[in-house]
């Protein structure tokens, strides 16, 4: 109750901006109010319908199957080749996954008819799954007619539903404009698991990495929120758990045991406070101390204390770059307990860097994570798409009508310079 109060009061307020108030008192001294002038897109219903149909479904990771179900349906019905990408899952038949409502799918399609397997220059891709909590969708508007100043909130509305919508609508236009020479040209591809593991974009790399003959994209363009800029490159990633292993007693006497939980807040602060990793591009590696569990009661001294830790890594190269952090973070961890301290860490991977010298783009470098590392292969890589990072995973998250709008004309561009058209 307290997020959708939340959302509403951003609504109403952001709704504001539906009038432009022009300070003119010549006369009677009473300001004029003007309506905003707004020339609705061609596109403007279908982008907003698209948008809202996959806002309204729940789609958290590893329960996105009807979300996906639901992208099969619509594309196959405006005359896409469309299949389901399953991923491996404990509901198998002697064909391999059934196709049960919790068999999980990427969603690969193309325009043109089924036949010979299509050989596209291009690849537009996003994700379909979100974070928790499930929040509904939202416009503010209420009942006015919408214009580009219009704000929709939900969860998923930013963080990649509003790229996923973008890039299909972008697609649509291409094809009725014919700037596309051959209609397989562009493949779309929406993945599951990107907010988690990467297991969806891992699985579909995979399979392009074993077909034969290769598939050799010129390009492919990742849909993530980077405010409308083209983005240079993103920061790498790895997390550690933390484990100390400490000596119980009475808090009393605290010099006759071993406190776990002070060994590891000693061992966090340090880490906290090492340059574990910088660049003049990428800034510093940072770490979030995501999880704290140690003790049994306030007058025992804690046999053991448990961390879970994130980073997001400043340096290169993409494969390495963290293994040299996650080595430095150990060399921290062992100065200050090197027998009381056990580590279990996944490495991941260092900064990724994407092209950005497009016309026409802003450009920046995200501090977040992207399937942009989880697809291997030599094509040129592109990151782009409408809204804030900043309110992805967060209970306000929201995007004005215009960014997704704008995202739709980006993408255009994006896909003919991929191409080379």
């Amino acid at each position: 109750m307290q997020v959708l109060t939340a959302q509403l009061l951003l609504a109403s307020s952001l709704a504001q901006a539906t009038v432009a108030w022009h300070e003119q008192i010549p006369l009677g001294g009473v300001p004029e109010i003007l309506p905003v002038v707004d020339k609705a897109l061609s596109y403007r219903d279908d982008l907003v319908s698209l948008h809202k149909s996959l806002v309204d479904i729940q789609s958290i990771s590893f329960d996105e199957s009807e979300v996906g179900q639901f992208l099969v349906d619509y594309l196959t019905e405006r005359d896409f080749v469309v299949y389901k990408q399953f991923l491996p899952t404990s509901n198998k038949t002697a064909s391999g996954p059934s196709e049960d409502d919790k068999a999980r799918f990427n969603v690969v399609a193309w325009p043109g008819s089924r036949g010979p397997r299509p050989f596209p220059k291009v690849l537009v891709t996003s994700h379909i799954d979100t974070v928790p909590p499930f929040i509904p969708y939202l416009r503010s508007d209420h009942g006015r007619a919408i214009n580009g100043e219009t704000v929709i909130a939900g969860r998923g509305s930013v963080d990649a539903k509003a790229s996923v919508a973008a890039q299909i609508i972008a697609v649509f236009e291409l094809l009725e404009a014919e700037e596309i020479e051959r209609e397989d040209d562009v493949m779309l591809l929406f993945v599951v698991g990107e907010e988690r593991s990467g297991d969806g974009m891992r699985v579909f790399s995979d399979a392009v990495a074993r077909r034969d003959p290769p598939l050799e994209l010129r390009a492919a363009i990742f849909g993530e929120p980077t405010e409308g800029k083209l983005a240079c490159g993103h920061k790498g990633f790895f997390d550690c758990e933390i484990t100390v292993h400490g000596k119980a007693g009475h808090s009393g006497y605290p010099w006759l045991g071993k406190s776990a939980n002070e060994v590891l807040m000693r061992a966090l602060t340090k880490v906290l406070d090492t340059d574990l990793g910088s660049s003049e591009e990428y800034g510093n590696t940072t770490v979030n101390v995501g999880l704290l569990q140690g003790g049994v009661a306030p007058n025992v001294i804690p046999e053991k204390a448990t961390s879970k830790i994130a980073g997001r890594v400043a340096i290169g190269p993409q494969d390495g770059g963290s293994q040299i952090v996650v080595d430095r973070l150990i060399d921290v961890l062992k100065s200050v307990d090197e027998e009381g301290i056990e580590y279990q860490c996944y490495t991941g991977y260092g900064v990724v860097k994407c092209e950005c010298d497009v016309d026409g783009f802003e450009t920046a470098v995200m501090n977040y994570g992207t399937d942009v590392a989880n697809f291997r292969g030599t094509h040129t890589k592109y990151l782009y798409g409408p809204g804030s990072i900043l309110v992805a995973h967060g209970p306000d998250e929201a995007l004005k009508l215009k960014d997704m709008e704008d995202a739709v004309e980006g993408y255009k561009k994006l896909i003919l310079h991929a191409l080379g058209n």
